[in-house]
């Protein structure tokens, strides 16, 4: 069920029998010269959905826009600093609490949201808290990274090993090419890619990640394979929601 494709009275209807709702979140960023854009928000949002069909949950709208500043040297990156980002959640979450939803499950799909998804829960119990909802008290956020679930860190070990990387990698690329096949890119790919370096600014980023990639070879990627992450992953997301929602 998709909170955007909902009526009020539906949703309505779901909060007398569930008061969790999953939220894809991901980032509009570079991905390498052959990866997708949006690759964080398109993973997210597809399992987010398995995980939303798979348990009978709510899915929020995805949050496109993450914190992705050390990107945006490349083109078409887009990003919200992190005190924005805080901020974003802070109402969103508020609205919903207001609403009725306390359980709220964030499925991401970008590292570099997770310390500022952090702040931003301990930002919103403090400000329910202050303005007093008669369910401020129950209001959870919980954080999911869907690439470091365990099944899908096996996977990508056995398909790609030290090829996996950590920016641009196979396994998020073949999932977006499972998702949208019609999509696949294909560009020349240097052998030889910058990894280990350390994270600054953007121009410093580029300077050294220059095509954007860190210690990927996305490729190995294919959409056969990224079928194999999309099952995982909703498998093992779905019953951490579940777990999430039985917990006081």
């Amino acid at each position: 069920m998709l909170l955007h494709l909902s009526t009020w009275l539906e949703v309505e209807a779901y909060l007398e029998a569930s008061q969790g709702l999953i939220l894809p979140i991901g980032s509009t960023e570079q991905h390498g010269p052959t990866g997708l854009i949006g690759t964080d928000a398109i993973c997210a949002e597809a399992i987010a959905q398995g995980v939303g069909e798979a348990t009978h949950g709510l899915v929020a709208p995805t949050i496109n826009v993450g914190m992705a500043l050390h990107h945006t040297a490349f083109p078409g990156s887009i990003s919200l600093r992190p005190s924005t980002l805080i901020l974003v959640i802070r109402d969103y979450l508020t609205s919903l609490a207001r609403a009725g939803f306390t359980k709220f499950f964030f499925i991401n799909g970008h590292g570099g949201n997770m310390a500022t998804l952090k702040a931003a829960f301990s930002e919103t119990y403090a400000v329910l808290a202050d303005l007093n909802l008669p369910n401020a008290d129950r209001v959870q956020c919980r954080l999911a990274n869907w690439f470091m679930c365990s099944s899908v860190y096996q996977l990508a070990k056995e398909l790609y090993g030290d090829q996996e990387g950590s920016h641009a990698t196979p396994s998020e690329v073949a999932l977006t090419q499972y998702v949208y096949p019609q999509a696949i890119k294909q560009a020349p790919l240097d052998p030889t890619v910058a990894s280990g370096q350390p994270i600054y600014g953007a121009a410093d980023f580029r300077r050294r990640y220059p095509d954007g990639r860190m210690g990927s070879n996305p490729a190995l990627a294919t959409p056969e394979h990224g079928q194999q992450f999309y099952e995982r992953a909703v498998k093992e997301l779905s019953h951490q929601y579940l777990e999430f929602l039985d917990q006081s």
